[in-house]
């Protein structure tokens, strides 16, 4: 069976929402990957700015909670109560090996860590910040820190317009994995940026739309902030339905 057609987060598989033969195609996944336990199907969108799972229980041992391994990382972590993408591995790694040694570095809605968590164990950064909404997210989060014995992840509780407005650093670069919302956030971004600052921004578009649509909103944004910026690089980060891409924009504050 192909892996691709699902995804695998630790010992547990979903199924895409609407997948014909559930319970078959799930007996088949138990039967030829021994390390899958728990097989389940997407049975909505994921949901509002916490960004829950709407999942369905399919077959094997009835668990939403798993330990997921990646880039030499462990993530515990709930999927029904927490948002991780294993497909956004690639894009972590990407981001993390342009990390310079010494840096202050913010993560934007943290979720349970895997990009503090891997960038902070796969560079030589000073320190990363983590801020997220979602408490269940968040609790994980601080286990997560705990699992990879690390020292230098600061884990914060709280919705990024609230928390970032009160911190006194400039960051040298700052993780914009934010939910599929209305709001882009770079406002506050551009807040506790600095001249050097290294945004990374994702956006939803569609592909008519890529990349010029995300170019306007960071122009706007800065213009209205009074910055200057310089575009680094796009890409493509993660197919998230028919021709509509979940990009990344590295941009420098100048």
């Amino acid at each position: 069976m192909n892996l691709g057609a699902f995804d695998i987060i630790g010992t547990i598989a979903i199924l895409p929402l609407f997948t014909r033969n559930p319970k078959k195609i799930a007996g088949k996944i138990l039967k030829e990957n021994k390390h899958i336990k728990t097989v389940c199907m997407k049975a909505g969108k994921i949901s509002g700015r916490l960004r829950k799972n709407n999942l369905k229980f399919i077959l094997g041992e009835k668990t939403w909670e798993t330990i997921h391994r990646e880039s030499g990382c462990m993530f515990k972590l709930d999927i029904e109560k927490c948002y991780f993408s294993p497909r956004l591995s690639n894009d972590r790694i990407d981001v993390c090996r342009q990390i310079k040694p010494g840096e202050e570095v913010l993560v934007m809605f943290g979720g349970v860590g895997p990009c503090p968590i891997v960038f902070a164990k796969n560079s030589k950064l000073r320190e990363v910040y983590s801020v997220e909404l979602n408490k269940a997210a968040t609790s994980y989060c601080r286990e997560n820190v705990k699992l990879n014995k690390l020292n230098n992840v600061i884990v914060i509780q709280g919705d990024v317009k609230k928390v970032l407005p009160k911190m006194k650093l400039k960051f040298d670069r700052i993780m914009m994995a934010r939910p599929q919302l209305k709001d882009d956030f770079l406002d506050c971004a551009l807040k506790v940026s600095k001249k050097g600052t290294v945004i990374h921004f994702h956006d939803f578009l569609k592909e008519s739309e890529m990349p010029d649509a995300s170019f306007e909103k960071i122009k706007n944004a800065c213009k209205k902030a009074k910055k200057k910026f310089k575009l680094i690089r796009w890409k493509k980060a993660l197919e998230v339905g028919l021709r509509k891409w979940r990009i990344r924009i590295d941009f420098k504050i100048l």
